[in-house]
């Protein structure tokens, strides 16, 4: 079995190696265009009385500068890269050692009225999401929320099998990550897509063909100037001719090259990573399918990205004032690659869609495969089939340090209730988050922080944290009978595992005692299976007339003077409670 940080201490010291290497060769390739520059400046000094030398000396600097110019930004990329990949296990280390607060946090993603995810610390400051998220991309952000949230036990089975494989290749997650981080978006991916959707051409075809004769055309010009055959002034207005050619489409092409112009740096860094996909084989089916969207009849769309990256980067040189004058004068280069990238488009452009959420799924998929790496001491749940719902052995928080979490074993089975009580603090809101978060990671198909678990996947849904609304003028009370109410109505279409706590806290004792045992007792009849934790021993009575209802509890124990909890599960009903202990110990009452 891996070792996470050594893994991830090996791969620092191998990288940071290779930035060096890599800042050796930017300096050599700095020293060497200031070599050729300076060649160049002597060349044309010491030719200075020979046009013709002047003009071989200039071709020969410019050649061999834009080769080092190409050769210098191939190494800033690798320098970037290495970067990125130092980064990423310097995160890894961190997140290791439970330092994981500096990350997104996700309260975008949050949702008050959702089935759980606003009681089970999903999202925000020390959440789960903020725990195992590592996607470098928004789309892959928002793909990775949706798959917490999605409520889903279709192919559990198989998405355990893709984020096992995705674990074992962590060199190439990396990999994958880094080359996404290197994304510098200008335009969003939904704007861009839409805008691909909805591009209406404007380059007449006519202008497939005269482009080129125009250039040859412009050669034969050229030479009539360099035979003296035609003045300057002829060749000017021949430059003038194709300017205006251009110019009658000036404000579409303008407008087309400021889309482009943001779109070219996604482009580029979006084939690299279909290029990864494209060379990788992997043997699960989930990860397979995910990749049908690249494959465009037998032609990689790797090859695709960068004949289009291409064009952009080709038509950007446009907004050289220099080049885009002489290119336009003697090539219609505007038009050119103006009608090149328009047919990209009306080829390509609706599948873009398709090819992003294949990066996102993947964007997303590699964090998943990332937490299963980091935790191999974790259990893959192992799914039945029968009536039992959840048997679990050394169960507990994998938001808590190991070596402070408490373990419990414990087991449910389908149409089963429990009740469960306990002193304040004893850790049953804990234990309830513990169970429900254990549900949500089986189902996305993640390991549980467990020795062992037995799982038949069901749907979650739980009332933990009501909260009231100013905005919408709505009580404590009145936001808690909704949630209930929402409970009753989504179990009537599905089989879902309720967890409770503490409902109806906003009405008083007697009233709460009652309402608490018929909504259990609803509970119970209508088949669902789940947890209530509470302070009212009365509902502790409901499993005296009901088969299906059992009694749990966390217990209390006052030990030296001292509040002592083993925060373990046992069956029974709790029979010490700590509040006016505590009272007193803190000196509020005597």
């Amino acid at each position: 079995m891996l070792n996470p940080t050594k893994f991830y201490k090996e791969r620092i010291e191998k990288l940071n190696s290779r930035l060096v290497q890599v800042k050796r060769q930017l300096f050599f390739t700095s020293m060497l265009r200031l070599t050729v520059f300076a060649l160049a400046v002597l060349g044309i000094y010491l030719f200075y009385e020979n046009s013709n030398s002047i003009l071989f000396v200039l071709l020969i600097a410019a050649i061999a500068f834009l080769i080092l110019v190409s050769r210098h930004t191939d190494l800033n990329h690798r320098k970037r890269k290495l970067l990125a990949l130092i980064s990423i296990n310097e995160t890894e280390l961190l997140v290791l050692d439970r330092k994981f607060y500096q990350l997104p946090e996700g309260n975008e993603f949050s949702d008050r009225a959702h089935y759980y995810c606003q009681d089970i610390d999903l999202f925000g400051k020390g959440s789960f999401y903020q725990y195992c998220n590592r996607t470098a991309l928004g789309e892959g952000s928002a793909m990775l929320a949706g798959l917490f949230k999605e409520n889903n036990i279709d192919n559990v089975t198989e998405k355990q099998i893709a984020i096992k494989e995705l674990g074992a290749l962590a060199e190439w997650r990396q990999e994958f990550s880094a080359i996404a981080q290197l994304i510098r978006t200008e335009i969003s991916s939904d704007k861009l897509v839409n805008w691909l959707k909805g591009y209406q051409p404007f380059v007449p075809k006519i202008f497939k063909t005269i482009p080129n004769i125009f250039s040859l055309c412009s050669l034969g010009v050229i030479g009539l100037f360099y035979f003296d055959f035609i003045s300057g002034w002829g060749l000017l207005l021949w430059v003038v001719l194709g300017l205006g050619i251009t110019g009658k489409y000036l404000k579409r092409i303008n407008e087309l090259s400021q889309k482009t112009s943001q779109a070219q740096r996604n482009f580029e860094q979006y084939q690299k990573l279909i290029m990864l996909l494209e060379e990788i084989n992997f043997k699960a089916r989930l990860l397979e399918n995910a990749k049908e969207d690249i494959l465009v009849k037998g032609v990689k769309v790797s090859q695709v990205l960068k004949q289009f990256s291409g064009m952009l980067n080709a038509f950007d040189q446009r907004n050289n004032i220099l080049f885009g004058v002489l290119a336009n004068g003697f090539l219609l280069w505007d038009l050119r690659y103006g009608l090149a990238i328009e047919k990209w488009i009306r080829v390509h452009g609706s599948s873009v869609e398709s090819w992003l959420n294949t990066i996102a799924f993947f964007d997303a998929f590699n964090s998943l495969g990332n937490f299963s790496f980091n935790h191999p001491g974790y259990s893959f749940p192992e799914i039945t089939k029968n009536e039992l719902i959840i048997e679990a052995h050394n169960l507990s928080h994998p938001m808590l340090d190991p070596s402070e979490g408490v373990r419990n074993n414990f087991k449910i089975h389908r149409e089963e209730f429990f009740v469960i009580t306990g002193a304040n603090m004893a850790g049953k809101s804990t234990f309830l988050r513990t169970i429900s978060l254990q549900i949500i990671m089986a189902n996305i198909g993640l390991p549980v922080c467990a020795s062992s678990l037995r799982y038949r996947p069901i749907k979650l849904i739980t009332s933990m944290r009501t909260a009231d609304s100013l905005t919408e003028h709505e009580s404590y009370f009145f936001s808690e009978l909704k949630r209930l109410k929402f409970i009753i109505d989504k179990i009537k279409e599905d089989q879902y595992f309720i967890v409770l706590d503490e409902i109806l806290k906003g009405t008083n004792s007697t009233d709460k005692a009652i309402g608490s045992r018929k909504f259990v007792e609803k509970l119970v009849k209508s088949n669902s299976t789940g947890l209530i934790a509470t302070h009212d021993l009365s509902l502790c009575e409901v499993a005296d007339s009901l088969e299906k209802v059992d009694n749990y509890y966390f217990d209390a124990a006052i030990v030296n003077d001292e509040l002592h909890f083993d925060y373990k599960i046992k069956k029974g009903i709790c029979q010490n409670m700590n509040a006016s202990f505590l009272l007193k110990k803190m000196d509020i009452v005597e």
